[in-house]
């Protein structure tokens, strides 16, 4: 293991922005063989497992801002992969055929993340790493209030 000669490995903020960065970068690798980007993959796997599901749920599911899941569905529209229906003030959103042809080698990008993941940190390892990290996002986004 190669130790970090960087004067901020101790800072939390530091370790969790590179950790992001480096994740990042082996993601985007990962989903480059479907043409999408790690967000738009985790929200048509979102919308696949939850067909209707509303913007709000997916929201809260990606934990990314409103607006964010707006934007990224707007943009899927546009490339065919997500319809939107409108129904009064609910709005629902659809897998399209062309995003549902898609959703099996998304899934094995996501797979083949996680295995990288796991080929570099092991198994036990990376399913604990996670579970820790998850808890502070928690932790942390309550802590706000």
């Amino acid at each position: 293991m190669k130790k970090s000669s960087s004067p901020f490995c101790q800072c939390l903020y530091y370790a969790s922005n590179a950790l992001a960065r480096i994740t990042t970068r082996m993601a985007e690798e990962e989903f480059a063989s479907v043409g999408l980007s790690p967000s738009y993959a985790f929200l048509i796997m979102t919308v696949a497992k939850k067909p209707g599901i509303q913007p709000g749920e997916i929201s809260k599911d990606l934990e990314l801002t409103p607006s964010t899941i707006t934007r990224l569905i707007e943009k899927m529209e546009k490339k065919g992969l997500l319809r939107r229906k409108f129904e009064g003030k609910t709005t629902s959103v659809f897998v399209t055929a062309k995003g549902e042809a898609r959703t099996e080698d998304i899934k094995k990008c996501w797979l083949n993340l996680y295995l990288r993941f796991q080929d570099v940190l092991g198994e036990e390892n990376s399913k604990q790493i996670t579970g820790l990290i998850y808890q502070a996002v928690q932790d942390l986004e309550i802590s706000k209030v």
